[in-house]
C-alpha cells in the first residue's frame, strides 16, 4: 500500500512539474504574439519617423517612383477665380510616366445658366509638345492644334487647363522645404501627407531632359519661381494627390493672379497607348483667341 501511494504522489508530482514547465511555453508564446502586435505598429512607426527625419529628400525623389510604377489613370483640376467667380477646369485620363505621353478630355466650365459653352478638349502630352484638339476659334474640328511647350510662358503648367502629370511632379525636384504632416488616406490608399514649397528654376536644373526647357519658361514667366504644394505619397513613394499653386501676373486684372492645379493618380500600371497626329492632319493657320 505504502508503495501504491508513493505511485501516486510521484504521478502527482510529475503533472504538477509538466504544469509548471508548460507555464513558461505558455508565457513565452504570448509574448511573441504581443511582440509581434507591437512589431507591426513599431515598424509603421519607424517609416512615419524616417519620413519625418529628410522630408526635402522624400518628396525630391516622388518623380523617380512614378517612372517606376510606368504609368497610371489620372484625374486633373484647375482652379482659378476670373472677374470675381471661382472657374474650374476639370480633366480626365491615362499617363505613360516612361514615355511621358499621356491623354486626357479636359472638360471647360459651365456658363451661369448651366449649360456647357465649349466642347469637352481632347489633349495629347508629349515631350516638348501639347497637341489640343476642339481648341481654338476657327480650327476645322477634325485638325489639331500644336504647342511647343518651351516657347509658353508657364511651361504648359497651366496653359491646357490641365497640368502634365510627370510635369507636376518634376516640379518637386525643385522642393526646397518641406514638413512631414502625418498619416493619412486618399481615394482609400494609405498615404504620408507632406507640405513645403518647391523653385521653378531648381526643379529646371533637376529636370529630365524632356521637362527641363519647359520647366525653364516656367521659372521666367510666372510672378516668382515659388510654387507652394501639398503632396500625398503612398508606402512606394508614389503621387496619389499633387495640389499645386501658381502665380502669374494677370493680363486684364490687375496684380497677381493664383491658379490650384490638382492631380489624382491612380491604378498604377494601366497600359497606355497615346498615338500623336500625323502631320497633315495639324493645323498650320492662326489660332484665335477664347
Amino acid at each position: 500500500m505504502a508503495e501504491r501511494r508513493t505511485g501516486a504522489l510521484s504521478a502527482r508530482a510529475r503533472s504538477r512539474a509538466g504544469g509548471a514547465r508548460r507555464g513558461p511555453a505558455l508565457a513565452v508564446g504570448l509574448v511573441l504574439c504581443l511582440c509581434a502586435t507591437g512589431c507591426a505598429g513599431s515598424g509603421v512607426a519607424a517609416e512615419d519617423a524616417r519620413a519625418a527625419a529628410d522630408p526635402v529628400h522624400t518628396v525630391r525623389q516622388a518623380p523617380g517612383a512614378l517612372l517606376e510604377a510606368g504609368s497610371s489613370q489620372a484625374r486633373t483640376s484647375m482652379e482659378m477665380a476670373a472677374g470675381g467667380t471661382r472657374v474650374t477646369i476639370r480633366g480626365e485620363g491615362a499617363y505613360d510616366f516612361r514615355g511621358q505621353l499621356g491623354r486626357l478630355t479636359v472638360v471647360l466650365p459651365q456658363d451661369p445658366a448651366g449649360t456647357p459653352e465649349h466642347r469637352p478638349i481632347t489633349e495629347l502630352l508629349a515631350p516638348g509638345a501639347l497637341y489640343m484638339k476642339n481648341r481654338g476659334a476657327g480650327v476645322p474640328a477634325d485638325k489639331w492644334v500644336r504647342v511647343d511647350t518651351a516657347t509658353l510662358s508657364d511651361g504648359n503648367l497651366v496653359t491646357g487647363g490641365a497640368t502634365d502629370p510627370f510635369a507636376a511632379a518634376e516640379v518637386l525636384r525643385g522642393t526646397r522645404t518641406a514638413a512631414y504632416v502625418g498619416r493619412t488616406e486618399v481615394a482609400g490608399a494609405a498615404v504620408r501627407h507632406y507640405r513645403g514649397t518647391a523653385d521653378l528654376a531648381l526643379a529646371a536644373r533637376s529636370a529630365s531632359p524632356a521637362g527641363a526647357a519647359a520647366l525653364a519658361a516656367a521659372a521666367k514667366g510666372f510672378a516668382t519661381t515659388e510654387v507652394p504644394f501639398d503632396v500625398y505619397l503612398d508606402d512606394q513613394g508614389r503621387i496619389r494627390k499633387l495640389r499645386q499653386r501658381f502665380s502669374f501676373v494677370g493680363g486684364q486684372q490687375k496684380g497677381t493672379v493664383a491658379v490650384f492645379s490638382t492631380t489624382l493618380l491612380y491604378a498604377f500600371g494601366t497600359p497606355v497607348s497615346v498615338a500623336l497626329p500625323h502631320p497633315k492632319d495639324i493645323y498650320a493657320g492662326r489660332v484665335a483667341e477664347e
